[in-house]
Order: C-alpha cells, then structure tokens, then sequence
C-alpha cells in the first residue's frame, strides 16, 4: 500500500500535542495521512479521532479498554483495525509503510516506541524528551547509525534549532561562531509566590500554567520547573554541547521561546506565540512552511519582554536536573524516573508540592552512580529508582 501522503504514527494522539498535531494535520490533508494513533486509556477520544483521521490501526495500550474501542468503531464500520499490546507501540512506530513518527506519549513509557522508529530510520519528531534524558548517547548513537532524521518539538528546543546555523550539526558548537545556548523559561504559577505558601499549593493550582494549555504531569514539572532541567538535559544531548554552555533564563511572557548567542554579539531567537502548534508544523514540514492555525504575534499588543535569573531556592528542581545531567551516568535516568513517580504521587494527594523535591533528591543521594552502557542498563536504572522512590515516598 503506498501513497503519495506523508503517512504519519502518533504516539499519544489523546494528549496534547497529539491533539494539536491532529489539528495541523487537518488542515492539510493533501499533504499528511494518519497511519497509527495510539493512546493508553482514554478510549472515548481516541474513538473520535480513529472516526475523523481513520488511521490504519489504532493502539491502546491499556487492554481493558481495548474491547470497547473495537466496538465503537465497529459500529461505524470503521476499517481501523485495534491493537493492545504495549509492543505495537513498537511496530506502528516502525512500521515499513510509515514515513514520520510524532514520538508524544509522556514519561519512560514512550522510550522503546521512539527508540524503535529512530532504529526504522523515520523521520521522528520528538516531544517526549524522557527519551533523550533516560538514554543520552546511545538514543543519539542511535540516530547516528540509522539515518534517522531527529526534529524537535518543545517550544524552546525547536527555537533553538531554527536559530542554529544551517551547517550547526556537521560542525558542532565550536566551529560556528557559537557562545552559548540560552534557554528561556516562564518560571511556571508559582514565579512571584512567597516561599512560605509553598507547602500549601494544591494540585489544581501546579496545574495551571500562565501560558501553555499542557497535560498534568508537565504542568507540575513546569510549576517546579524540573521540565526546565529535563530540557537542558535533552538540549546538551540533541545539540551535543555540555550544561555550560546553556544559559537558563525565566521569561514569563513566553514569546521568545529560546536564543542562540553568537561570538560576535549578536543573539538569534525565535519568537511567537506560546501555541505548540508552530513548532509541530515547523518539524512536521521541514524544510518548508505550512499554515499551523496559529495566529500572527502581534508585537503592538506586547507591553513588555522580561528576563531574570532562576532561584534555586524557589526552582531545586531545576538545580537537581542540572547536576545530574553534571554526574552522568546512571543519574539522568534516575532523576527522570523518580521525578515522575514523585510528581504522580502529588497528583494523587500522597505528598505536598515542596516534597516532590525533597523525594528526587533523596532518590539521587541514595542511588550509586553507575555507567550507562546500553539500553538494558537505561531500563535498570529506571526501575531500580522507581522502586527506591516509592518506597521512599512510602515512609514519609
């Protein structure tokens, strides 16, 4: 079966940026066909985006919902056909007919998935960071081997790559004219809080961000911004350069989505508004320009751009994510494992906002460093801090 359209899998087309990458797609279906949608539970919008975009199979990862979604779609006689198996994940990302990956799905689940479209060689456009920060080198090792083509997704890393010369990848940092990379964020609700109302913010609260319309787990990251931190990390290993050479900025109008400073003083940004949609159709086009439905940033209605610098007191997070991406190794993977746990235990009332911090960073004192040599060892780590940070969280 072949097509002139551009046969795209999304992994975790029920969350946000699954949905928003529907939303470009629609607007151009002479140029993209879904092949795949995938989701783990939330089978009522998968249901309508199977109906809409009728991709050639659907996955569904939590088996119990799997029966009535071959029934919804039954009766619509759909000819979407349904899988379950956490591997089909797998197989839809590298599947022969398929020529991009949207790798969407949130945490360590969407590892393998992406792991094995990189592997595929497809083009894979990257919005579940985790990837980068559990596996570093061996995920860009990966790359490398397989021809893969690797876009970024996350306002400030796709920035980055649209303000980085043509030439930035065969050359590297040092032969472009490059000082450093400067990584902008919005510094979250809780910018302007007092310290002292911290232990009181509530999960509906970490969960509205000022700006990005986002899923729960990344709203909390950003409120403590950790997703910060796991973005520098992914940024040293997506750019190849070391956390020194990246400034991390707050800049709470979210406009200017990140720079790039040159030796010669001049500084490049990309700019726009906060609307995931412009970098997914920036990545989903690329090399060319397509319409996202976002409207234009109009700079007469911006009263003022702000800068300051981040409060490790405010943000340890955000200092957490910078020394172990320091420490290497095993640390990464760790940090990422126990901060998902933590913040998932927040989001179920088990602990307050100010002992997501405090769980990470006994996980990380109490976890050996270790090499990582290959996936298996990635897998390991992951685990071995699961299990610590429950426990941990187990005995407050």
């Amino acid at each position: 079966m072949t097509s002139s359209k551009e046969q795209i899998t999304i992994l975790g087309a029920t969350g946000s940026i699954g949905i928003n990458t529907l939303d470009v797609i629609s607007r151009h279906p002479e140029k993209y066909q879904t092949f795949a949608l995938t989701a783990h539970r939330n089978v009522d919008l998968l249901s309508e985006q199977c109906l809409q975009f009728k991709p050639r199979y659907a996955v569904i990862t939590d088996e119990s919902k799997a029966e009535q979604l071959k029934v919804t779609l039954a009766s619509y006689n759909s000819n979407t056909q349904v899988l379950s198996a956490t591997e089909d994940l797998s197989v839809v990302a590298s599947h022969s007919d398929v020529d991009t990956v949207m790798a969407a799905i949130v945490g360590a689940a969407g590892l393998l998935p992406t792991l094995a479209a990189v592997e595929a060689s497809k083009k894979v456009l990257l919005a579940n960071k985790e990837a980068l920060v559990m596996s570093g080198s061996i995920f860009m090792q990966a790359v490398k081997e397989s021809g893969s083509t690797l876009l970024p997704i996350d306002s400030e890393h796709n920035a980055i790559f649209q303000s980085l010369p043509e030439h930035f990848v065969a050359q590297g940092i040092r032969s472009c004219g490059i000082e450093n990379i400067v990584l902008t964020g919005s510094g979250g609700p809780f910018l302007n809080k007092p310290l002292d109302d911290f232990s009181s913010i509530t999960q509906e609260e970490a969960c509205a961000h000022p700006n990005w319309d986002m899923g729960r787990k990344i709203s909390v990251d950003s409120a403590t911004m950790m997703n910060k931190g796991l973005e520098l990390i992914e940024a040293c290993w997506m750019f190849d350069v070391k956390p020194s050479d990246i400034e991390v900025i707050l800049h709470p109008q979210s406009i200017i989505h990140s720079m790039v400073r040159y030796k010669d003083g001049s500084v490049i940004s990309q700019m726009g508004n906060p609307d995931m949609r412009t970098p997914i159709a920036h990545a989903l086009a690329f090399p060319e320009r397509v319409d996202a439905g976002v409207a234009p940033l109009d700079f007469m209605s911006i009263s003022q751009l702000t800068f300051d610098k981040p409060c490790f007191k405010r943000f340890p997070c955000l200092k957490l994510a910078i020394d172990a991406m320091k420490a290497g190794g095993n640390m990464p993977a760790t940090l990422n494992a126990a901060n998902e746990i933590a913040v998932e235990a927040f989001l179920q009332e088990e602990i307050g906002f100010t002992q997501i911090a405090e769980v990470i960073q006994q996980t990380l004192s109490q976890t050996g460093y270790a090499e990582i040599a290959d996936l298996r060892a990635v897998l390991a780590a992951d685990l071995s801090a699961r299990q610590l940070t429950t426990q941990i969280i187990s005995e407050l």
